[in-house]
This record gives C-alpha cells, sequence and structure tokens, in this order.
C-alpha cells in the first residue's frame, strides 16, 4: 500500500477504486502514449537517419533505439519518482516510487493507484505515457552530435542527464509543487521539458565534441531523404498522442490541442518552404520536413491554451524563426549541430513558450500566464540544461573521452562502433 512519507491532501499518488477510472480516458491515453513512442521509434530513428551519410546511418538509428530501453529502464527505478512525486522541495520529487514502489493494481479488491495530476486513469498508464516524453527527449539530442561520438559515451551520458536534466525539469513544470508550475509557468505538452531541455544540450554537445572532419569544407549530403519524409511524418502523426494526450482525458481539450496541433504543422510547413523558395528559388523536402517539426514544437507547449487563429500564428512565427535559427543563428554560433536540434528544437521550443504567454485564452484553460513568466521559465530551463549538460559532458570526456578518433570517424560509426554496414 502507498503510504507517502507526508500529507497531501490530493496533491499525491493514491489508492481508488476502479469504478472511479474512465475507460474512454483510460483507452485514449493508452493510444496516445503508443502514439509518442511512434514519435522516437521508428520516428526520429529514421527522421536522424535519413539525413546523416551512409557510413552513419545504422549507429544513428540505433541510438534512439537503445535511448529508449536505457531510459525506460532509469525512468521506473528514479526518474518518474524524481518528477512525479510531490516535495518539500519545489526543485526535485522524492524517492516515494523508487522502482515504482506503491504503485498498485489489485483485481481481487478492484483498487488501484493513480496520479493526482491524472486521477481518472490508471497510474501505470500515467507512468508509461509520460515515460515515452522521458524517452524521445535524449533521443532528440542525439541529433546535434551525430557521426562523431562513441556509443558508450552516448549511453553513459544519456543516463546520467535522463536524471540530472530532465527528472528535475518535469518536475519544475508540470509536478504541482514545483517552483515553475507554482509560478503560474504553462508548458501544456513539454515546449520547456522536452524541446528547450534537449535543444539547450543538444547545443552543449555540438561545442563540446567539436565539429565533424570536413565541416565547412565539404559537403555533407544526407544518404537517403525518403527516410527522412518517412520518419517526419510519423512525427507528426505522433504528435498527436504528444499533444492532444497531454490533456490526459478523451475530452474537447484534447480535440482542441489536436486540431490546433495540425494547424500550427501545415502553417511551419509552409511558411518554411516560402523561405526557401524566396532565398534559393526552390522549395526542398528537407526544408518541408524541418518546416513541419517547427510548427509541431512551437505548438507543443500552447496546444491546451490557444485556439485555431494562435495556431496560425505560432506556426507561421515558428517557421520563420526556426528556419533563421537552422541557417544564420546556426553560423553565428559557430557549432556543428548536425542535424539542428537546437535551431529548430530549441528555438522552436522558446518561440513556443514565449508565444504561449502571448495567445493563451484563459476560457480553454481556466488558467493565467503572461510573456515574462513564460520567459523565465523557456530561457531557466534553456541555462540549466546548457550548463549541467556541459558540466557532464566535461568529466566524461576526462573519463572516457566522448569523441572516436579521426581514423573511425573517417571509416563510420556503423563500422566501428557496431561492425555492420548497409552494402
Amino acid at each position: 500500500m502507498f503510504a507517502p512519507s507526508f500529507v497531501f491532501a490530493e496533491t499525491a499518488p493514491y489508492i481508488t477504486t476502479m469504478d472511479k477510472i474512465s475507460a474512454g480516458d483510460t483507452a485514449w491515453m493508452l493510444t496516445s502514449a503508443a502514439l509518442v513512442l511512434l514519435m522516437t521509434i521508428p520516428g526520429l530513428a529514421l527522421f536522424y537517419a535519413g539525413m546523416v551519410r551512409k557510413k552513419n546511418v545504422l549507429s544513428t538509428a540505433l541510438q534512439s533505439f537503445t535511448i529508449c530501453a536505457v531510459v525506460t529502464v532509469i525512468w521506473v527505478i528514479v526518474g518518474y519518482s524524481l518528477a512525479f512525486t510531490p516535495s518539500a522541495s519545489p526543485y526535485l520529487g522524492t524517492l516515494d516510487r523508487l522502482f515504482l514502489e506503491g504503485m498498485s493494481f489489485d483485481k481481487l479488491t478492484s483498487t488501484l493507484t493513480v496520479s493526482h495530476i491524472a486521477p481518472t486513469i490508471p497510474e501505470s498508464v500515467f507512468v508509461v505515457f509520460q515515460l515515452t516524453f522521458a524517452i524521445i527527449t535524449p533521443a532528440l539530442i542525439t541529433g546535434a552530435f551525430a557521426e562523431r561520438i562513441k556509443f558508450g559515451a552516448l549511453i553513459i551520458f544519456m543516463a546520467l542527464w535522463s536524471v540530472l536534466v530532465y527528472a528535475p525539469v518535469a518536475h519544475w513544470v508540470w509536478e504541482p509543487s514545483g517552483w515553475l508550475a507554482k509560478m503560474g509557468a504553462l508548458d501544456f505538452a513539454g515546449g520547456t521539458v522536452v524541446h528547450i531541455n534537449a535543444g539547450a544540450a543538444g547545443l552543449a554537445c555540438a561545442y563540446m565534441l567539436g565539429k565533424r572532419a570536413g565541416y565547412g569544407r565539404e559537403p555533407f549530403f544526407p544518404n537517403n531523404l525518403g527516410l527522412t519524409l518517412i520518419g517526419a511524418s510519423l512525427l507528426w502523426v505522433g504528435w498527436f498522442g504528444f499533444n492532444a494526450g497531454s490533456a490526459l482525458a478523451a475530452d474537447g481539450r484534447a480535440g482542441m490541442a489536436m486540431l490546433v496541433t495540425q494547424v500550427a504543422a501545415a502553417t511551419g510547413t509552409l511558411a518554411w518552404m516560402l523561405l526557401e523558395f524566396l532565398r534559393r528559388g526552390k522549395a526542398s523536402l528537407l526544408g518541408a520536413c524541418s518546416g513541419a517539426v517547427a510548427g509541431l514544437v512551437a505548438i507543443t507547449p500552447a496546444s491546451g491554451f490557444v485556439d485555431v487563429k494562435g495556431a496560425l500564428l505560432i506556426g507561421l512565427i515558428a517557421g520563420v524563426g526556426c528556419y533563421w535559427g537552422a541557417t544564420g543563428l546556426k553560423r553565428m554560433l559557430g557549432a556543428d549541430d548536425s542535424l539542428d536540434v537546437f535551431g529548430i528544437h530549441g528555438i522552436g521550443g522558446v518561440i513556443g513558450a514565449i508565444l504561449t504567454g502571448v495567445f493563451a485564452q484563459h476560457h480553454l484553460s481556466g488558467l493565467e500566464t503572461t510573456v515574462t513568466i513564460q520567459a523565465i521559465g523557456a530561457f531557466v530551463t534553456l541555462a540549466y540544461s546548457f550548463i549541467v549538460s556541459l558540466i557532464l559532458l566535461f568529466l566524461l570526456d576526462l573519463i572516457i573521452v566522448l569523441r572516436v578518433d579521426a581514423e573511425n570517424e573517417s571509416i563510420g560509426l556503423d563500422l566501428t562502433q557496431h561492425g555492420e554496414q548497409i552494402p
């Protein structure tokens, strides 16, 4: 039986009876969890694998696949407890759910535990749904250092990052006792927790790993943009679970979140393609995919709080802003962010977080925020993730060395790290 170490009236996971569980909400959340997992495997794995050179396709896809396994184990051992248990501290949860201790389902007595955040679905479903967010966030980071990191270093870094960066930020924003949640910062589905968090860490990784050999002197052509299109399409579809699922119920807010997600993705796609056409005389498939992701990223924090007009503007601004992030800003920063993690997820997340303060509609959520509060949440998260990531990477580089040597990088990670290759 779950026995919290302190008393929180209806603000901690608790035991209830099966008749209090909504079958509709549970069915939708099971579906949403599957959709969000689909975003990483195979969605993100294919999206990234298509953009790297042929000699690194398998290693790039395997990174997403492996992170799915590593983060799952970490999440059930400690990550969920640190992120989603209330605490006297506004910065981190407790160890009350270590190894998911206290989470229960008893068919004989028709009782089970539920999270105080989602009281109409079993806690086990909430754990899995939030796990899929914990998986995709570090998986996004891999695009920043594609084609040059040691596989063992990647696993250790992602394991530590999940505990020391992702779990605290999730607690700040999504657990009601978190300091940003108390301040009133709104992040419906992860603009701050997922995208700014991953984008900042990706930039830190790009700086620490250094530029790929030949970067800026020779062209790095994507090996298969067909894979990237398939991956982007899976991301787009899976994003409905990401955003509409974050309603944690099968209700009107989920429906509105799904609608504005589609609208922003479409607008972001068109904005990016138009910019490409105006600047280069032609629109590209890679640009269309990038614009779609930009729109999806920016609408994520706002998806439960804005109407269609707000979604149109958010998608448009994100398409323009992320295009600049992946081109002009990237050149200014001087980092080899291989697949534009910071330019799209970091910049798109900041745009979405701030515009949530501009376009949020009180009648859709009953909640209030301001641009100032949203900016605080965005930039504090960016700074925390960037700094802690740099520290972790620096320490790991001292101990095991992060980057493969020049010969292995030239041969490719598929053969040198995994002994496999695409014929």
